[in-house]
């Protein structure tokens, strides 16, 4: 699934990374943690102004076309004022604007709500996360985006073009045998139906997937609680590595093809917001196309079962 060239430079150790279906590279740099970017989480302060807080949400935010927004438990879901996608929608989580731990309800009443919001909409459509500043979230107050749009984004492409092409070279399906590979890979973390592993290519510092056993967004909606209960166990994970800020992605294909195609999640952490400003992310991974990882996928698998 992946080719592994390893180099020394100096005293460090270097790892150049390729997914064979994608082509996606990056580089792996262990010996850069100890630049320690990363700080100490500390809560945003009070935002009188925020536009998704009880007291403004109902006022400050657009509606749909029929006069309405879309109510699950606190979340409250309604089109984004600044879309970058032919449909594009934001859901506000919870009441909370500091939400550094969530709730299963709350997660779970949010995804309701954006899966709602796509009832009837045609196209290739994703629901995304941006937690803190660092992680390029523009309003603290946790909220959800989701997108759908007649070409789907480029990485879910990679992987739907690949995969017909996979799938008629060797008969089976590219997500079958990744999950049978990495079943019994050191980076295997859980789930069987819903399977969760550190991705041996990273997209980003920490990434973990989530295989899903369906293809588009309508089917999601009856594995929704065992996603959840995954994801609650992820983002423990990371805050227990003293990590707040990540970024979430879940991709769905069209209509249900014989394609081949799985729907599939990606996390990935971020640094802390911190005083200076400083990101984990700079040309390489904007530009190049090509991330600069710090962990090995390897180790982020025991790391996570040596805290179970």
């Amino acid at each position: 699934m992946f080719s592994v060239t390893e180099v020394t430079v100096g005293t460090s150790r270097l790892q150049l990374r390729e997914e064979l279906l994608t082509g996606h590279r990056c580089k792996i740099s262990p010996a850069r943690l100890n630049r320690r970017l990363d700080s100490v989480y500390r809560p945003p302060p009070p935002a009188p102004d925020c536009p998704f807080c009880r007291e403004k949400v109902f006022s400050a935010t657009p509606t749909f076309s029929n006069g309405n927004r879309i109510c699950v438990g606190e979340s409250v879901t309604f089109p984004n004022l600044f879309p970058f996608a032919e449909w594009h929608t934001v859901t506000v989580i919870t009441a909370r604007h500091d939400a550094g731990v969530f709730s299963r309800s709350e997660i779970l009443d949010a995804l309701s709500g954006q899966l709602q919001s796509f009832s009837g909409i045609e196209g290739y459509k994703s629901i995304n996360w941006n937690h803190l500043p660092s992680a390029g979230a523009s309003i603290v107050h946790p909220h959800l985006q989701g997108l759908a749009d007649r070409r789907p984004p480029a990485i879910a492409e990679h992987y739907l073009l690949g995969g017909v092409r996979y799938l008629i070279r060797n008969e089976c399906s590219y997500w079958d045998n990744l999950m049978e590979g990495e079943a019994d890979s050191p980076r295997y973390l859980f789930g069987d139906e819903l399977f969760w592993y550190a991705h041996h290519v990273p997209l980003g510092e920490r990434e973990v997937r989530c295989v899903l056993p369906v293809s588009t967004c309508e089917e999601f909606s009856s594995f929704l609680e065992p996603f959840v209960d995954g994801l609650l166990r992820i983002l423990t994970f990371y805050r227990d590595l003293g990590t707040y800020a990540f970024n979430m992605s879940v991709f769905f294909d069209k209509k249900k093809n014989r394609n081949g195609f799985s729907s599939f999640c990606s996390i990935i952490s971020r640094i802390n917001p911190n005083v200076s400003s400083t990101s984990d992310t700079a040309f390489m991974e904007r530009l190049h196309l090509q991330p600069v990882i710090l962990t090995l996928p390897e180790d982020l698998g025991q790391d996570f079962r040596n805290r179970i």
